[in-house]
C-alpha cells in the first residue's frame, strides 16, 4: 500500500497517534513526490521535519519513471487535478500498490486504483 502526503503529515500528529500504528502494519511504500511535498514546506521545523522522517523511514520509496509520468499525463488529460495527485495515483497503478489517502474523493474516479481511508476506521469506537 502506498501512503498519500497527507496521511504522512497526520501521522506526526498527536490527534492521529493511532494512524502511526496502522502505518506500521499496513503501509509499505510512499511516492517521491510525497517526499517533496512533505520535507519541502518551507516553514518547516525541525521537529516536524524528524516526526516525517520518522515516518518516511519506516517505509520504501517509489521514485517516479518514465512509465509514472505517461499514466499521470493520461489522468491529467481526463480531469483536472493537482501534479502531485497525478504523479501518486501513476505511482500506485505503475507498481499496483492500493493507495491510503484522507482524500478519497480526489482520486475515487481513477479507474484500477484501490483507494482506502485508514483514517475512517480508526475512528471508530
Amino acid at each position: 500500500m502506498l501512503i498519500d502526503s497527507n496521511l504522512i503529515i497526520y501521522a506526526t500528529q498527536p490527534p492521529h497517534r493511532p494512524l502511526r500504528g496502522w502505518l506500521v502494519g499496513h503501509a509499505s511504500h510512499y511516492s517521491a513526490i510525497s517526499r517533496l511535498e512533505t520535507l519541502g514546506y518551507q516553514h518547516l521545523r525541525d521537529a516536524e521535519k524528524q516526526a516525517i522522517t520518522h515516518v518516511i523511514d519506516q517505509l520504501e520509496l517509489l521514485m517516479i519513471s518514465t512509465v509514472t509520468l505517461e499514466l499521470a499525463i493520461a489522468l491529467r488529460q481526463q480531469r483536472k487535478m493537482s501534479l502531485g495527485d497525478a504523479l501518486i495515483a501513476a505511482t500506485c497503478l505503475e507498481h499496483q500498490l492500493p493507495l491510503a489517502t484522507a482524500n478519497e474523493k480526489d482520486f475515487e474516479w481513477i479507474d484500477g486504483l484501490a483507494v482506502f481511508n485508514p483514517l475512517e476506521i480508526l475512528k471508530q469506537p
